[in-house]
């Protein structure tokens, strides 16, 4: 059987030598379904996982396109817009697009919150090919006029899902209200909830539907462990796990701002390098941390869930769920950062007394239970002394079936803890 490649999926030659020079050879899954549906200028629905290769799956055909049509944008103007839910995604497929194009004259534009809106004026009074944004920026500008959609005619909406949990779907439809009826649209999300299929249905016009295979919610190469613990004990273990060098790089996830600042000012204090990445922290701010991470000047990352989508980091060795994530899709994602290029990773999860019940949502998503640490389980029901002087006359009467004794058994109380929120 021959083996698909980039060449056989009808790409440009330009496009070819830029993924070769990259190393990029043999298309994944969802960018050997997609990208011909894409390059026949049919409007797609794509299902897959964060971490598949869509972002190549959308990008590539949109840069062939755009370089055919040998056009310049106009003043504020765009033939092509990208939405991402984040801004660190945004910039990551700028950074994609910048890598593939590295042989085209194709002029992309970020448009996000958190950074200088100044800056992004003057990059769009030139004009762009591409403008990769989030929802709210992109319509900020859409409003003070400083952005036309009115020549579009490539539409990606990433991470669809995301866009929705985040609140972002009003935004969206104002931006869609505004884009011409004549263009080609293509909607990526890790899950089909419903609120998406309406979305993707007022989107697209006979889509190819394209939904790859689950791979993350088996996770083969992550290996991951449970420890039941109390909250009080969460940062002393964490620090423990972190005297031993073979956590290299790791991504500490918290439920909160706060709590992502705490965990990193306590990491600090103890000697660690770490940097804290949340939607508190400015464009600058989260760029630098991600850089010290990336370089290996940072050895911890602490952050909420905002980086748990879209952020592609080599060599994170151990990802640490130091707070159960709500939403068990979270789950997935979160532990997604590591095992990545086909390394293994592990997955270590932190859960206390009130997060069983999400432990057990997202056991039964990945289809199994998460290994408990060794000498690590859920507090049993304890039994409370009896006094003897209470227990002298409770045993059965002559004459009587034996019952059982009242039982001095009490449910195990957690007391004195407080919600890490």
């Amino acid at each position: 059987m021959t083996q698909t490649t980039f060449a056989t999926l009808g790409l440009a030659e330009d496009l070819q030598r830029a993924l070769v020079a990259h190393k990029f050879s043999i298309p994944t899954p969802i960018q050997e379904q997609a990208i011909p549906a894409l390059l026949a200028k049919r409007d797609l629905l794509g299902l897959a996982q964060t971490g598949s290769g869509k972002t190549a799956a959308f990008s590539l055909p949109l840069m062939q396109h755009l370089s055919a049509e040998n056009v310049r944008s106009m003043a504020f103007g765009t033939r092509a817009l990208i939405l991402a839910p984040t801004r660190e995604l945004a910039l990551q497929i700028d950074e994609a697009i910048r890598t593939f194009g590295s042989q085209s004259r194709l002029r992309t534009v970020v448009i996000i919150g958190g950074a200088s809106r100044f800056k992004q004026v003057e990059a769009m009074r030139r004009g762009a090919d591409i403008v990769i944004g989030t929802p709210g920026r992109v319509c900020d500008l859409m409003q003070t006029r400083e952005l036309n959609l009115s020549n579009v005619r490539q539409f990606v909406l990433d991470e669809a899902d995301r866009m929705l949990d985040l609140g972002f779907i009003r935004d969206i439809r104002k931006i869609v209200a505004v884009l011409p009826a004549q263009r080609q649209s293509a909607l990526f999300s890790a899950t089909m909830p419903s609120e998406v299929a309406t979305l993707a249905n007022g989107l697209l016009r006979d889509p190819v539907r394209v939904e790859i295979e689950r791979v993350e919610a088996t996770a083969p190469k992550i290996d991951q462990t449970v420890y039941h613990l109390a909250i009080s004990g969460k940062l002393p273990l964490l620090g423990r796990l972190l005297e031993d060098s073979a956590l290299s790089r790791v991504i500490v996830f918290t439920r909160t701002k706060h709590g992502a600042n705490k965990v990193c000012e306590t990491l600090e204090t103890a000697g660690h390098r770490a940097n804290a990445l949340h939607g508190n922290k400015s464009q600058p701010q989260r760029e630098k941390a991600l850089d010290q991470f990336r370089s290996g000047r940072a050895r911890v990352l602490v952050a909420t869930d905002i980086a748990a989508r879209g952020i592609d980091v080599t060599g994170v060795t151990h990802v640490i769920n130091y707070d159960v994530p709500v939403e068990p899709e979270s789950y997935v994602h979160r532990i997604g950062r590591t095992a990545r290029a086909g390394a293994a990773g592990h997955a270590i999860t932190f859960c206390d007394g009130s997060e069983r019940g999400t432990l057990r949502a997202i056991e039964r998503l990945i289809g199994g239970p998460i290994p408990v640490a060794e000498g690590s389980g859920p507090p049993q029901p304890q039994t409370a002394p009896i006094d003897p002087r209470q227990n002298r006359n409770r045993g059965p009467k002559p004459n009587q079936g034996a019952k059982p004794a009242q039982g001095q058994r009490r449910p195990y109380v957690q007391r004195g803890v407080r919600s890490a929120a």
